[in-house]
């Protein structure tokens, strides 16, 4: 059981909140559109803060652990890369202006963070107190998987957000901009401006996302610790991320089939861990070593398939995948009520 202090957490804690303060502090001082230069080496610079901090953990709480973490930040990453088509299908729908879009971006991460934090806290008393959830989350990660691969080559509808359509509904929105600010006063009349709702966007597909990767991430470790930085490190560097691979997204045909296999195989980790637990002691559990290296080459051949395949076929253009269905003129598919991530 790994121990970590008071002391360690805040610090940790610290850390992040540092981080997002000099992230929004960027943004809001200076709204610019953020370029390749500045966009790669504030990716360097976040996963060199992530490794560091594995280099740090790993010596402090040994190779087992720190396994723990590197495999649960690998994990957590390759789905964030997920996270970005959606994002960048929300900027595309709402028309967000380049220099507002770094401001979005750090927004949104605040938000996945601060939903993560509660659904790591949940989730790490659900799993102390009752060993079945092991099995309830591998499940869940399964029928993720099983939904992903099936609807591997749509996208999430936006602008069927229930979230969106309540906000719109409820709202008084202004149809311009306004310089990057969340409320205007338009001809007298306090309105939020688009960027309110885009936030909302945002919000909503980070919850639902969560409900991925947290079980996910379970799946690697069951220490709060490691599940929490894994995931911060992980999202600290999205919004510069966005900025760097954005325009090599459509590429990446298979990542939601690449990613389908790595829900499922984790999905099977944990129905194994509690059979393990809780039926047989034989039944073989799989290690987190193995794990690693099962993603690892997951990941790249999904890369290097995709990167073959829009070569030889340059129209094809990747989508995020969706958990349902698309809605059609008509109306919703009759057989497939599910909700996906953009709901």
């Amino acid at each position: 059981m790994l121990d970590i202090s008071i002391l360690t957490w805040t610090t940790t804690i610290g850390l992040i909140v540092v981080l997002l303060a000099i992230d929004l502090a960027f943004a809001a001082l200076r709204p610019h559109r953020v370029g390749f230069r500045e966009a790669t080496a504030w990716s360097v610079f976040y996963i060199l803060v992530a490794v560091l901090f594995g280099v740090w953990f790993t010596a402090q709480h040994g190779g087992d652990f720190g396994t723990e973490y590197f495999t649960g930040y690998i994990v957590e990453k390759s789905l964030s890369v997920d996270n970005l088509f959606v994002f960048v299908i929300i900027m595309t729908t709402f028309a967000v202006p380049e220099e507002h879009q770094h401001m979005v971006l750090t927004f949104g991460i605040v938000l996945a963070l601060i939903m993560r934090a509660i659904f790591i806290a949940v989730g790490a008393t659900l799993l102390s107190l009752f060993s079945f959830m092991f099995l309830l989350f591998g499940l869940l990660l399964v029928y993720t998987a099983v939904q992903l691969f099936r609807h591997r080559d749509e996208d999430p509808d936006i602008e069927d957000n229930t979230t969106v359509k309540l906000a719109r509904r409820v709202l008084p929105v202004t149809p311009e901009y306004v310089g990057g600010k969340l409320v205007a006063r338009i001809d007298g009349r306090r309105m939020v401006t688009p960027l309110v709702i885009v936030l909302l966007a945002i919000g909503s597909v980070d919850l639902l996302f969560a409900l991925d990767s947290i079980p996910a991430v379970f799946g690697i470790t069951e220490e709060p610790y490691i599940v929490f930085t894994a995931n911060a490190f992980a999202l600290l560097g999205l919004r510069a991320l966005y900025f760097l691979v954005k325009g090599l997204l459509d590429r990446l045909v298979y990542l939601s089939t690449g990613l389908s296999l790595i829900l499922a195989f984790i999905g099977l980790k944990l129905i194994l861990h509690w059979a393990h637990v809780d039926i047989d002691d034989r039944v073989p559990e799989i290690p987190t070593l193995l794990s690693l290296a099962v993603i690892v080459v997951v990941l790249a051949i999904v890369i290097v398939a995709s990167l073959l395949k829009t070569k030889r076929q340059p129209g094809v253009k990747a989508h995020s995948g969706s958990l349902r269905a698309h809605r059609t003129t008509a109306g919703k598919d009759d057989h497939d009520h599910t909700p996906d991530r953009g709901d």
